[in-house]
């Protein structure tokens, strides 16, 4: 039996590389797993929609898909946009849908693969405070989650980890920064919780002026390939059993 087509969904966004690092980080999945279909579809602002992904799948003949939100956490976009998107596909095909990403210990090796690409080594953790910058969400349980991302990253050897929010929630990433300025780190780094470049991670950017490193984004590092992998894996085990495979 074929393997479900992972069909990646994500945001979408008018800053052109947004798109371009999404189509960077899928090539990278099908490179680390050939053989594997991967399509990339998008909610908003490019295209391919995720509609018009999951009609030519069904067009084609495929029935069984698995859909993996290209989010860092369960807010609103995985709870209620992508579901309401899937209810409307066609009834032929068998779609499940894959958890975010995150939280995952990829994900922070991610983080502090971008912080030594910026200029950091590992004989400066113990020095250097971290702000945990993500996007924001208006989603308590998003928000949650990024704290407790940082409470965990803390305990690896960082000096200190503050999380900070470019938008409807607090801190702001300048406000983190000053506070670990002020707890006395050697240091400050900004480590975007992102995956790609857009108008909220340029405003983390603008946050991190009086810091001393800003890392990039997540990106196509090949740890965010591999999370993507295991999510997919976790999904279509059950799709499989399901139909006897």
């Amino acid at each position: 039996m074929r393997r479900p087509v992972l069909l990646v969904v994500a945001h979408g966004s008018r800053d052109p590389r947004h798109a371009a690092t999404v189509h960077d980080l899928v090539r990278r999945v099908r490179a680390q797993r050939p053989g594997l279909r991967v399509e990339t579809g998008f909610l908003d602002f490019n295209v391919p929609s995720v509609g018009a992904v999951l009609e030519s799948l069904d067009a084609e003949g495929v029935r069984d898909v698995v859909a993996l939100p290209l989010l860092l956490t369960r807010a609103f976009h995985a709870k209620a946009d992508i579901p309401a998107v899937l209810s409307e596909a066609p009834p032929r095909l068998r779609i499940r849908q894959a958890d975010v990403l995150g939280p995952s210990p990829l994900l922070v090796t991610a983080l502090e693969r971008r912080l030594y690409e910026a200029g950091l080594t590992p004989a400066d953790k113990s020095s250097t405070g971290v702000v945990l910058a993500s996007a924001g969400s208006s989603d308590p349980e998003a928000i949650a989650v990024i704290a407790d991302v940082a409470r965990e990253w803390r305990h690896t050897g960082w000096c200190a980890v503050r999380p900070a929010f470019a938008s409807a929630s607090l801190p702001r990433t300048e406000d983190a920064v000053r506070e670990l300025r002020e707890l006395g780190c050697a240091r400050v780094a900004v480590a975007p919780y992102v995956l790609a470049p857009g108008r909220l991670p340029d405003r983390i950017a603008r946050g991190a002026a009086e810091a001393d490193v800003l890392a990039d984004v997540l990106g196509p590092s090949p740890e965010v390939a591999q999370v993507l992998l295991e999510r997919y894996d976790a999904a279509r085990t059950p799709l499989l059993t399901a139909l006897g495979a």
